[in-house]
């Protein structure tokens, strides 16, 4: 016999003894391969699962249940995971249960199980049939993983008979490379005419569609945005609310279609979160229902730290040494062979994989820190950050998100290639999109990744090329910048370095920034007010405790010394892309732009952020009125994670119309929820002047287009609302039974939403054994070890499920039907009072902005209720103290009763019944 040759266990006679667990919230079920089924308490299954292998779905929220370690179990979602790489699946039986395309079941414990013993025969049924479609690398990797210790590795490799002796499998040596392109002509200056877009409207459509006056009106009104403006830096911009049902999404995705394959340009569709660009990218399969087609012309793009790095991939490959860490990196391996773009955040990545191996796994196969080597990698011609980078340029459609937008216009201002045509989904974020955008953070943790950046890694076992690292091969023969980049390294000692957080807690900083950062955090403590030990905490810039100022000085020297390097060596570079243009192959003037770039861009947040920020600070001058400087410590989950100085602007819409929308030559900026209004009998104009001073139109000489469509539905038959005004919601015991009572009377397809997560948490607790007991599905953001966007897919998924969130969760849902038929609010969700908010209250109109923010949160929320004309929907407020004049902003015509919590809870479950 072969000695290379090597058998493996048959899986049929394994699986055939390997039962089955299910664990709820309060007991579980272990059900055996021929059906029988037994019934467990928590305590039971502690002791049962000590001694026993079982078949289980999604490990960590099983094992957060039971209170007890399921490591060593066969996770059904990894299987599927390594036999079905980049296809989606909810990470729960009945998402298994779809993904298969079983038969329809039941949402008991016993049908779970039953889902996964039938899930785990029909994958290994998929892996040894003829025609199965993802068999390239499968045993190499299959092999690996179970030498690294995966459970079902063995099992996986009997299935496929007799293996040799494998290598390990190098998925990037399978992945096709991007061919470079001329750059595309600038595009062409024709417009769309109202009927034009109408035409392409009713083609996306079909003809058995029915026809929306509403989204017809839209379509051809919006297409407006793609005239050609009349003055420089005055583009032509349409501000546009459409109310829930009109179909926006198409609307808009009718004219900015025609318009790139009119003009050979591109569109750019912005929307505000990533898992909104899943959704818009799904809208998108109506216009190339082909996948190859779409694939040439559209891209999903996203920041650099979203996607998997092919050389972080190979070089964590070659030093992994952990068991979980290996296992992780084989089911990386599959998943990137057949990833459509290698986006790990919102992609064909199942997110999961986060919550079962750590997110920190996950985050180093991605650049977030900027460390690329561009051609000098010897992946570069396979990056799926360049291929995305390269189809954008040539694709008619680009979806994109604010921050991503933001970021590119800042880094590449004035560049000819930007973006000319841009939609904004979801445009009533723009203000916090820029807000997040367009600020200085001096902080620990901030401090720290610049350091990293220069000097890379400075303790065992962790990984960072460094500035060196990445310059040396193109500087080898430049003596001047060789010793500027020794400057800069040297200087770099100023940063925190690792562990600066708990030297700083001892009082034992380590150079000028950990000095300055351990008086910041005194002087945080030393004025707090009573804002506890769970929450972040902040305090005033003024008036420094003793020693403050000292540290900031010698701070401000020090980062003075490090930014003359710095802007140096990138001059040198820019030089020799100058001087040697008549040389350099492409590839390194790539890199050397790139390198240059990205010096430049940390310059400017030093010289341009943090100095200025020192500089006012230390000689006590008047504060900027277009900013705001606090000091602030955050915690995440009660823990300290970063303390520092933070400048933000007071308008950020300002930076956001000079950056973005000044260079641009129209922008569509739209959403259900742009428009303030005040009472049922406001001033039309008045309503838009929010709209336009959040959005940035209101920096322009024109004025904007402006737009409004109501929804077509009937709210006053399709939804009702209720104050509930005789509720203490101070009490938790009150406000639990309160939600508890909601959501058993709507029979689930409920949205607890939350102003902070110690009430959720507290609701949680209180109301989890009775959701069970009335076999009503709970899930909980800050609960469950789930992600947020994977959340709200199980909510719209599981019909009768209820969810518990935060704003998060409110900004995220998008849930057609019967899934999403009660919304409850714990309190009226005024802003939270910050300094930063006091700035911006002060500065937009005090009480009046409040409400302003107050109420669009309301009515956003509102809007998640009726998705369709045959939804129905209750939404409560448990604070009877809610004003009047916050709702305003609600439709006309849905009924809003003032009354008590048990009347509520009746006509609740008599509309919803």
């Amino acid at each position: 016999m072969n000695n290379s040759l090597l058998q493996f266990p048959d899986p049929t006679e394994a699986l055939s003894v390997l039962p089955a667990l299910v664990v709820g919230p309060l007991g579980g079920v272990i059900m055996t391969p021929d059906g029988e089924v037994e019934v467990y308490q928590h305590s039971e299954l502690r002791n049962i699962v000590k001694d026993h292998d079982f078949l289980v779905c999604n490990v960590p929220v099983a094992s957060r249940r039971l209170g007890a370690s399921l490591a060593k179990c066969f996770d059904v979602l990894e299987l599927f995971a390594f036999i079905r790489p980049a296809e989606f699946c909810l990470p729960l039986p009945l998402g298994l249960s779809h993904a298969l395309a079983m038969p329809p079941m039941g949402e008991t414990h016993e049908d779970e199980a039953a889902i996964l013993l039938k899930s785990v025969q029909t994958l290994f049924g998929e892996l040894t049939s003829v025609d199965y479609p993802y068999s390239d690398g499968i045993k190499a990797t299959a092999y690996n993983m179970a030498a690294a210790g995966w459970c079902w590795g063995p099992l996986l490799l009997g299935a496929m008979g007799t293996v040799e002796k494998q290598a390990s499998y190098q998925v990037w040596n399978h992945l096709s490379e991007w061919e470079e392109k001329a750059p595309p002509p600038p595009p062409g200056q024709n417009k769309i005419s109202h009927s034009e877009s109408i035409d392409r409207l009713s083609a996306l459509l079909g003809d058995q569609a029915e026809k929306r006056h509403g989204q017809i009106e839209y379509a051809g009104y919006v297409a407006r945005v793609f005239d050609m403006p009349n003055e420089e830096g005055e583009p032509v911009l349409v501000l546009s609310e459409a109310g829930t049902g009109i179909g926006k999404t198409l609307g808009y995705i009718a004219p900015s279609s025609l318009w790139a394959e009119k003009n050979g340009g591109t569109v750019w569709l912005s929307t505000y979160t990533k898992n909104l660009q899943k959704q818009l990218d799904q809208e998108l399969d109506r216009l190339y229902p082909d996948p190859k087609v779409k694939k040439q012309k559209v891209v999903v793009r996203k920041g650099r730290e979203n996607y998997l790095c092919l050389l972080n991939l190979q070089e964590i490959a070659a030093t992994a040494s952990q068991v979980q860490g290996k296992i992780l990196l084989g089911l990386v391996n599959r998943w990137a062979r057949y990833s459509r773009d290698g986006d790990m955040i919102g992609g064909d990545f199942p997110s999961w994989l986060g919550e079962t191996f750590g997110v920190g796994r996950l985050s180093q196969l991605t650049d977030r820190r900027g460390e690329c080597v561009y051609s000098a990698c010897s992946h570069y011609k396979k990056c799926f950050i360049e291929k995305a980078q390269r189809k954008a340029k040539n694709a008619n459609l680009v979806i994109a998100n604010h921050a991503l937008v933001m970021v590119q216009s800042a880094a590449r201002h004035g560049e000819t290639d930007l973006p000319t045509r841009y939609v904004f989904d979801e445009g009533h974020h723009l203000f916090d999109a820029a807000d997040s955008v367009f600020s200085a953070h001096l902080t620990g943790q901030e401090g720290l990744e610049l350091r990293r950046w220069i000097r890379g890694a400075e303790v065992q076992n962790r990984r960072g090329k460094g500035l060196r690292g990445r310059l040396h091969d193109l500087i080898v023969d430049e003596e001047e910048a060789g010793q500027y980049l020794n400057k800069v390294y040297l200087a770099a000692a100023c940063l925190p370095a690792d562990g600066w957080h708990g030297r700083l807690i001892d009082n034992g900083p380590f150079g000028p920034a950990e000095k300055f950062l351990t008086f910041v955090r005194a002087q945080i403590f030393a004025r707090q007010q009573g804002q506890g030990e769970f929450h972040s905490i902040e305090t005033q810039a003024g008036n420094p405790v003793d020693g403050l100022i000292d540290a900031a000085k010698e701070l401000k020297s020090a980062l003075d010394e490090l930014i003359a390097p710095l802007k140096r060596l990138s001059a040198l570079l820019s030089k020799k892309l100058d001087i040697e243009a008549d040389e350099l192959d492409s590839a390194t003037r790539n890199r050397l732009d790139a390198v240059s770039r990205s010096i430049t861009r940390r310059c400017e947040i030093i010289s341009e952020g943090w100095c200025p920020m020192l500089a006012g600070f230390i000689d006590d001058l008047p504060t900027n009125d277009s900013f705001v400087d606090w000091f602030e410590l955050s915690r995440i989950q009660g823990r300290e994670s970063d303390v520092g100085m933070y400048r933000h602007w007071i308008d950020p819409s300002l930076p956001f119309s000079n950056i973005v929308l000044k260079p641009s030559h129209g922008a569509l900026i739209t959403s259900a929820t742009l428009r303030d209004r005040l009472s049922d009998n406001s001033n039309p104009d008045i309503e838009w002047n929010s709209a336009e001073i959040r959005t940035g139109a209101a920096h322009f000489i024109s004025p904007p287009l402006k737009h409004s469509l109501m929804s077509p539905f009937n709210y006053g038959e399709q939804s009702r609302i209720f104050i509930v005004n005789d509720l203490n919601n101070r009490s938790m015991d009150q406000l639990a039974a309160a939600y508890r009572e909601l959501f058993i009377a709507a029979g689930g397809g409920a949205l607890g939403l939350f102003t902070a997560i110690s009430r959720l948490r507290g609701v949680y607790s209180r109301i989890i054994e009775a959701m069970e007991e009335a076999y009503i599905p709970l899930y909980g953001q800050h609960i469950d070890p789930i992600n947020v966007s994977t959340l709200v897919d199980i909510f719209r998924n599981v019909e009768n499920s209820c969810l518990l969130g935060t704003d998060a969760v409110r900004d995220g849902v998008d849930v057609p039907g019967n899934s999403l038929r009660l919304c409850v609010f714990d309190k009226v969700p005024w802003p939270r009072p910050t300094i930063l908010h006091k700035a911006r209250r002060d500065h937009f109109g005090k009480q009046t902005y409040d409400d302003l923010i107050t109420r669009l949160r309301l009515k956003q929320a509102f809007g998640r209720l009726i998705r369709k004309e045959t939804d129905k929907g209750v939404f409560v407020m448990l604070d009877g103290a809610s004003p009047t004049r916050l709702l305003s902003g609600l439709p006309d015509d849905v009924p809003i009763e003032r009354i008590g919590l048990a009347e509520a809870i009746k006509k609740t479950k008599e509309f919803l019944s």
